[in-house]
């Protein structure tokens, strides 16, 4: 089972979410997928993923998350023990958002999110400033990460498998080149 976490002000329509999606189906593994519309509220994004999580096999589930999405990921892989693929993940969300505070559009949608600055403190309270078993995690992180600076990335994740993709940028727009990489870490590399 592979549950995609989206990023901040995304949605289960991001271009990184639909190409995970189709590799599944192209695999036989479409059942194997889930991407659920992550709230604004941290909190109830934790409300929402942690129970979905706990019905799955740690050794069968892997979550991959982008950006914020990849915070979260590492908040519920620390939980739950599963492995978890992260794309150019968050560090410091509860600082890096504060810029962002206030009604703000959602990537491919017509829809809009009300950030809160009540939400800073609920992205505090799931920090995870150090992981546990490295070979848990593998990091996909682009030095042109324009939000993110890639050596916080690496430097929180050592020990883990890790691709530095050299320019790039925060959206990974080549991620399609990285896709069976990711897929095989998932244990679904090989097509149907």
């Amino acid at each position: 089972m592979i549950i995609y976490l989206h990023g901040f002000r995304s949605s289960p329509q991001s271009r990184k979410a639909l190409q995970v999606r189709a590799a599944l189906q192209q695999r036989g593994r479409a059942g194997d997928y889930v991407c659920p519309q992550l709230p604004a509220s941290p909190r109830a994004a934790a409300e929402l993923i942690e129970p979905m999580a706990a019905t799955e096999d740690p050794a069968r589930l892997v979550l991959i998350g982008s950006s914020l999405g990849g915070y979260y990921a590492t908040w519920l892989a620390e939980r739950t023990g599963c492995r978890a693929v992260l794309l150019n993940p968050a560090i410091r969300p509860y600082e890096d958002l504060r810029a962002h505070l206030g009604v703000q559009p959602v990537f491919f949608s017509d829809a809009q999110i009300d950030m809160r600055p009540e939400y800073l403190d609920e992205l505090l309270a799931l920090d995870t400033p150090r992981i546990t078993r490295p070979e848990r995690y593998f990091l996909l992180a682009a030095t042109g990460d324009e939000v993110i600076d890639y050596r916080t990335m690496v430097a929180k994740y050592a020990g883990a498998r890790q691709h530095v993709i050299q320019g790039s940028d925060h959206q990974i727009a080549e991620f399609a080149q990285y896709l069976d990489e990711v897929l095989a870490f998932c244990g679904a590399g090989a097509t149907a």
